[in-house]
């Protein structure tokens, strides 16, 4: 008589959640348990019909613990680290997601936000929403761990999140929602690391950081990189990049055609 695989699962699920685990995949349980993928398929979807475990991508699965049921998945930050980890695939949490972190609590993002190397499709699980946004020279951005309950989730720095937000403003809502973000996110930045980091980044992006941060009244901040920018930038560029710029007036300290008028929450 063949041994309930339901009960085998079970043990298994409770076997890793024993360890801290709460991340696995289906030929992970296929090898520890010993039994056929489409037996292990089927035990799988049992518990998934349950709430008891959810998957986030193809042939990967979660635990849910009782305290997320009603969200139907783990919280992200409690699993894309082992879910990168398991693609191989360098990442880090940034935009709103990091400045969170930092504390800039304006403008919660709708999903969860994660620059990647490679373009990589959404995940939906539950009521969970990760988006993934690709960033060249990924490997050159600092991070810093952060703490979740199930282990350390890479967050971009304070400054590198400024440059970030205004780079990809278009996915976070645009440059009024940045100077907005950027009012709480300033106390976390240091001049020293904006310079640091401005020659890593294209120009056009210091060039909207230092007027943003002038125009929310961080001058130190702004003048660290008004330098830098006077130092090297040669083309003038429009600050709203989608937006036309006829008859938009100049800014000679930024190389900038002001052809938006940003409006910062406060």
């Amino acid at each position: 008589m063949k041994p309930d695989s339901r009960i085998q699962i079970r043990d298994y699920i409770a076997g890793l959640m024993q360890a801290g685990r709460y991340f696995f995949s289906s030929a992970d349980a296929v090898s520890a348990l010993g039994s056929s993928a489409d037996a292990v398929k089927l035990a799988l979807n049992r518990l998934r019909r349950k709430g008891d475990i959810a998957s986030p991508g193809r042939g990967v699965y979660v635990i849910v613990p009782p305290e997320y049921r009603s969200l139907g998945c783990l919280p992200a930050d409690q699993f894309i680290p082992a879910l990168m980890a398991h693609a191989r695939a360098p990442y880090y949490a940034g935009l709103l997601t990091a400045a969170q972190y930092h504390g800039a609590a304006h403008h919660r993002p709708q999903g969860f936000q994660v620059m990647v190397e490679k373009a990589r499709r959404p995940i939906e699980c539950g009521l969970v929403r990760i988006a993934f946004y690709v960033r060249k020279r990924l490997s050159k951005v600092p991070t810093q761990n952060i703490n979740t309950p199930r282990g350390f989730l890479a967050v971009s720095t304070p400054a590198a999140t400024a440059f970030d937000l205004v780079g990809y403003e278009t996915q976070v809502g645009g440059l009024d929602a940045v100077a907005t973000v950027l009012i709480d996110l300033a106390e976390r930045l240091e001049p020293k690391e904006l310079v640091t980091l401005a020659p890593t980044v294209p120009l056009p992006w210091v060039q909207r950081l230092g007027y943003l941060l002038e125009l929310i009244e961080e001058a130190p901040l702004a003048q660290s990189l008004k330098d830098f920018v006077r130092a090297r930038a040669r083309d003038v560029v429009a600050l709203q990049p989608s937006a036309a710029h006829d008859g938009a007036l100049r800014n000679r300290d930024w190389k900038l055609l002001i052809n938006a008028d940003i409006e910062a929450d406060t």
